[in-house]
């Protein structure tokens, strides 16, 4: 049965339409950029790119490279990523792929290199260069292993027998780890393996070379692509501007000059505020950049928490004291530098001093600025804060005194401790509930004491 030409045409028309359209679809490539240390902002940021990109329905994923490493653990959680990926992953090395880099790199589904660029020396090192002991590097052995195996094998039909062999050899990527294993004609002992791109080419361990990222999409067959190139959002821009030493420093001050000038006024006010938001500005970016654990966060409170209780419980500044300072100091140092529990491995003496000199540039930036802003907003003199205080004076020749003089009838007279003096308590006198301070150690509850004087409106008694 032949369909009439006034049907046959359109038809035909619109297949053309069709095909034509789909001949000048892009093909979209999502890009990320490897090119600074691998932390824990590069593993978020790596989640947000792959999350992007399945979104933009893109059909593939380039990483552009140029690393010496970083944290093993974040390099081990984006490998993971790559390996789970639906869509392929490219990496263009335009230059170096060391250590975590090249775990990185083994895991996706092609490499490209730039010529003179390298990949390999995945040796776990702390930030002085040295090799970590056997157990990191055991761990990063097997890593290196399994994700060159997660690539497969492929066969080779030859005359007599059917030859199975890895696209990456996993051997190969464990020598780039251990300087112990000896491959025939490629690592001497003693020696970590790296690749040239010529020597990673003929190791399986690269598709080819190119110049740019245009270069390289062309050799893997994509003609007509658009590419759309992964951009930090808004929050991440202020997270690593909250983290930088300087910015650290400004908001140690605003803490402690805000536990300062909550000291010195009466009651709950703006200046906790004002402390309260500084420490969670401080501590929060932190600990999204994996730097201030939960339990470094947990020393600094409790170390509020001791201060508060030796300036509001116990008179004086004794063992209480002292102890929530050095557990607010300690709190604020840890919560800078990138240790894992008590393993300070990992922690160079350049970065140790750099938290510390942060810290109490920040501290002692903090009293100066709290005894200028007092001297401001208490002066008189200064116009925009002369209302915020006081200014007229009660003199004492025409009848106006600070202290309750009643207080000063009750010397010598006999009472009990209405609570335990340690050294200050409560005690009763003719019926009347007083503060007192025990002037020679400690005053069980119940016993009789004797007000031995009254000094500044403190009332100071003894045992009889």
């Amino acid at each position: 049965m032949k369909l009439p030409k006034n049907i046959i045409i359109p038809v035909f028309m619109f297949l053309s339409l069709v095909s034509t359209a789909q001949k000048n679809e892009k093909t979209l490539v999502y890009k990320f950029n490897i090119k600074e240390e691998i932390t824990r902002a590069t593993w978020r940021q790596t989640k947000q790119a792959f999350d992007a990109a399945d979104t933009l329905g893109a059909k593939y994923f380039m990483i552009h490279m140029n690393t010496y490493g970083g944290t093993v653990v974040d390099a081990d959680s984006i490998r993971t990523k790559i390996l789970e990926s639906r869509i392929p992953v490219f990496v263009f090395i335009d230059n170096n792929a060391a250590s975590a880099g090249a775990l990185i790199s083994i895991a996706c589904d092609s490499i490209y290199m730039r010529p003179g660029s390298s990949i390999g020396a995945a040796t776990v090192v702390n930030q002085t260069g040295e090799a970590m002991p056997d157990k990191y590097q055991s761990y990063m052995r097997s890593t290196m292993r399994a994700t060159a195996e997660a690539q497969g094998k492929y066969t080779i039909i030859a005359e007599i027998d059917t030859i199975y062999k890895w696209r990456r050899d996993p051997q190969i990527a464990e020598a780039m780890v251990d300087p112990h294993i000896f491959i025939e004609g490629l690592t001497d002992t003693g020696k970590i393996l790296s690749f040239t791109p010529s020597e990673a080419i003929e190791n399986g361990y690269c598709e080819g070379t190119a110049e740019n990222l245009d270069e390289v999409l062309l050799k893997a067959g994509i003609h007509n692509y658009e590419i759309v190139e992964y951009q930090p959002s808004f929050i991440e821009r202020i997270i690593g501007w909250l983290v930088h030493p300087v910015v650290s420093g400004i908001l140690i001050m605003a803490i402690i000059g805000g536990i300062y000038f909550e000291m010195q006024t009466p009651g709950i006010g703006f200046p906790l505020g004002i402390a309260v938001l500084s420490s969670v500005v401080y501590f929060a970016p932190l600990y999204l950049e994996g730097l201030a654990a939960n339990w470094e966060i947990a020393v600094f409170i409790i170390g509020i928490i001791l201060l508060a209780i030796e300036i509001f419980a116990i008179p004086g500044f004794g063992i209480t004291g002292i102890t929530g300072v050095i557990f607010i100091f300690t709190g604020l140092v840890l919560s800078l530098i990138d240790n894992v529990n008590f393993d300070f491995e990992y922690v160079h003496i350049k970065s140790f001093g750099i938290a510390m000199l942060t810290v109490i540039l920040g501290i002692f930036g903090g009293f100066i600025l709290s005894l200028y802003l007092a001297n401001m907003i208490f002066s008189s003199a200064v116009a925009p804060f002369k209302n915020m205080a006081l200014d007229t004076v009660q003199n004492v020749d025409e009848g106006f005194i600070s202290v309750d003089t009643t207080l000063f009838s009750l010397k010598n007279k006999i009472g009990i401790a209405v609570t335990v003096l340690h050294p200050s308590g409560k005690v009763k006198i003719e019926n009347n509930i007083y503060d007192a301070v025990a002037e020679n150690g400690f005053i069980e509850k119940g016993e009789k004491i004797m007000i031995l004087k009254v000094e500044s409106a403190q009332v100071y008694v003894e045992k009889i």
